[in-house]
């Protein structure tokens, strides 16, 4: 996903001269024509040169339409600001993943009551029991007991895009 269907906070949008070299050369390689944008199909390769899938025609269309609308393609500055603000999200999403893991010290792929409780005494020892239930309750989705990466995921991201 693009940072525009997440919804996902972005740290430091900066982008590094070893990134910016890297999206260049991917930006050079899949401008077969040297025309001097990516085309859709372009910029499905790219994506996959660099971050390992392929964008379902509505992610790709999206983006398309999102940079400059009536436009050929994506131009190199569009791309890199593109490839930096994914980065960012990929970056937030790994780093959930791990808290999640963290938590998952059985590593079953779901969090219980009992999972929150431990982690919540590591990282808030005086937080009030009930406060622990009532973001457990808050998180399970689905009211089965557990709590999905999913769950998590959307816990964690919750209130990021309001300003």
């Amino acid at each position: 996903m693009f940072y525009s269907e997440t919804g996902a906070w972005c740290p430091g949008l900066e982008v590094r001269p070893s990134d910016r070299r890297k999206w260049l050369k991917v930006f050079e390689a899949c401008d077969e024509d040297k025309k001097g944008y990516l085309s859709r199909e372009d910029f499905k390769v790219a994506v996959v040169m660099l971050f390992g899938y392929k964008p379902t025609k509505i992610e790709a269309d999206s983006v398309m339409t999102s940079v400059k609308p009536n436009t050929s393609g994506i131009y190199l500055e569009d791309f890199i600001n593109l490839m930096q603000k994914k980065k960012a999200v990929q970056l937030h999403h790994n780093e959930i993943r791990q808290i999640f893991t963290a938590f998952d010290m059985q590593y079953r792929g779901f969090l219980t009551l009992e999972d929150f409780r431990k982690a919540f005494r590591q990282v808030a020892p005086k937080l009030p029991e009930r406060i622990v239930l009532e973001a457990f309750r808050e998180v399970d989705q689905d009211s089965d007991g557990h709590v999905s990466f999913k769950d998590f995921e959307y816990a964690m991201n919750y209130g990021q895009n309001e300003e």
